[in-house]
């Protein structure tokens, strides 16, 4: 029976990768006065590591540190603070607008009575602004938030949607997750979680096998109706 709907946040509410993580972590890496511009095509590679603050260190662990450097740390810190400025900033302003279908499937949730949440390994700030500002305030208090570094193991690991499922008072089998990357699904499924997959601008190439369900969007055919199934 199914109790709770779980989003991940980047491509699966909004295709924020490309055009919104990339370019603020662009712009915060050229105001800290750093040489370092991610690609297209470098992000790409990068996104097989889960975290933006995991993402900085294997890139400067690849390609070298900035010269002088003292404390590597603080360094993340700070790009990654500011970073996420920056990226508030850009939904804000309503510049990356919510995937097709997940307002509706939030909506018929709802209406159904069932459990929401979002779960990421994105900062929490950002996360809840995605929430707050494209979702609405009144949807927005219907929705759990669980993300950053609020468990020590990111995805591909379960640690996130366990917490979620704890948290929540919900057994696994119970929820069904939405997830647009293989790291995401591996976690849903390790949590012993039904998993629908909807491909993003990044990810259309990932191995989905371990999917329930695989889409092009949410309107592609998912509704509660099919999440409920699903469940079952």
């Amino acid at each position: 029976m199914l109790k709770a709907l779980i989003f991940d946040c980047d491509g699966v509410l909004v295709d924020t990768e490309r055009d919104g993580h990339r370019v603020s972590f662009n712009e915060a890496f050229a105001r800290a006065g750093l040489k370092t511009e991610w690609s297209v095509e470098r992000y790409g590679e990068l996104l097989l590591t889960a975290g933006g603050k995991e993402r900085m260190r294997r890139h400067f662990d690849e390609t070298g540190w900035p010269d002088g450097l003292a404390d590597r740390d603080a360094l993340i810190a700070q790009l990654h603070k500011l970073k996420t400025d920056i990226f508030m900033e850009l939904i804000g302003k309503g510049k990356l607008p919510l995937r097709p279908g997940v307002q509706r499937l939030v909506d018929e949730a709802i209406a159904a009575g069932t459990t929401l949440a979002v779960c990421s390994t994105s900062n929490e700030r950002a996360v809840q602004s995605v929430v707050d500002v494209l979702l609405g305030p009144a949807r927005s208090a219907k929705i759990t938030v669980f993300a950053g570094d609020v468990v020590a193991a990111k995805k591909p690991a379960p640690d996130i949607y366990h917490l979620a499922a704890r948290t929540l008072g919900l057994a696994p089998e119970t929820c069904v997750v939405v997830e647009d990357s293989n790291n995401g699904l591996r976690a849903a499924k390790a949590a012993g979680m039904h998993c629908i997959v909807t491909i993003s601008s990044y990810t259309a190439d990932e191995d989905f096998s371990l999917a329930d369900k695989i889409v092009r969007d949410l309107d592609d055919g998912i509704g509660i109706d099919v999440c409920r199934g699903l469940a079952a």
